[in-house]
């Protein structure tokens, strides 16, 4: 059967410090043309834990394109174009909430979007369909529970839901800006959640995140400032953790 009959179990978006998947076999690579522009690199089909896998690195290969650059409507309609319709976005963070430090992973299932100035949806072109999206649980339960029963199994430990409040970036945050997102009710700090949700729902897609815990926000550990070395030594620990997660839930 070639590449672009098979069907496609899972495609992955991978974050900071995921820009290739371990594991991926009997790979091929993708340059999907969308009417939104390009991706933001090749989507690269393989063989994983017997399922057929589609990966994408958000922010490049090479990560060359900062949070507020990513064209995130080119990225989800590559995926959705090559027969992909349960996807899991990756997404390396920074904990609010106490028990969400650094190489925590979780499973977030609420979000509040403070980013500005990015394409949010599918419907910003004209003569597009005007879709209003139920958006009052953005991730999907039945992807998110398929997660955290996979986590269990594997012997991982998760967190089950959260709040991720969603930043411009791709600075990071001020004490005064996070304390705002903690009394919103913020758990955790990301600059990539929105709108790729959103626009995961908007083209029928489940999808759910995994949230990668590379640091608490600032003011909410005990460093006076936040240093760019441990966040990726934190983040590639808990990256480590991802293919074994998903190679549980695609055995499932």
């Amino acid at each position: 059967m070639s590449t672009s009959m098979r069907t496609i179990d899972l495609a992955v978006i991978g974050g900071s410090g995921l820009y290739k998947f371990p594991g991926l076999e009997n790979t091929s690579r993708h340059a999907v043309e969308t009417p939104f522009g390009a991706a933001a690199g090749e989507v690269v089909l393989g063989d994983f834990a017997g399922r057929r896998v589609a990966f994408l690195a958000r922010h490049g290969e090479s990560h060359s394109l900062p949070p507020h650059r990513v064209n995130y409507r080119a990225n989800l309609w590559a995926l959705h174009s090559l027969g992909a319709r349960t996807v899991v976005g990756v997404n390396a963070v920074g904990g609010i909430r106490a028990d969400m430090g650094p190489r925590a992973i979780v499973v977030p299932d609420q979000l509040i979007d403070y980013t500005h100035g990015r394409y949010t949806s599918f419907c910003d072109t004209d003569g597009a369909e005007v879709k209003h999206i139920d958006f009052s649980e953005p991730y999907t339960a039945l992807l998110r529970h398929r997660l955290l029963l996979a986590a269990c199994k594997a012997g991982i430990a998760v967190i089950d839901g959260g709040c991720y409040g969603a930043t411009q970036g791709p600075r990071l945050e001020t004490r005064a800006e996070i304390a705002r997102l903690k009394r919103d009710g913020c758990d955790l700090v990301g600059m990539t959640g929105m709108p790729e949700a959103a626009l995961a729902r908007e083209l029928g897609l489940d999808y759910a995140c995994l949230a990668l815990v590379a640091n608490y926000a600032a003011g909410c550990g005990d460093e006076d400032e936040i240093s760019i070395e441990e966040i990726f030594a934190h983040l590639a620990a808990a990256t480590a953790e991802v293919p074994r997660l998903l190679e549980a839930m695609l055995r499932a």
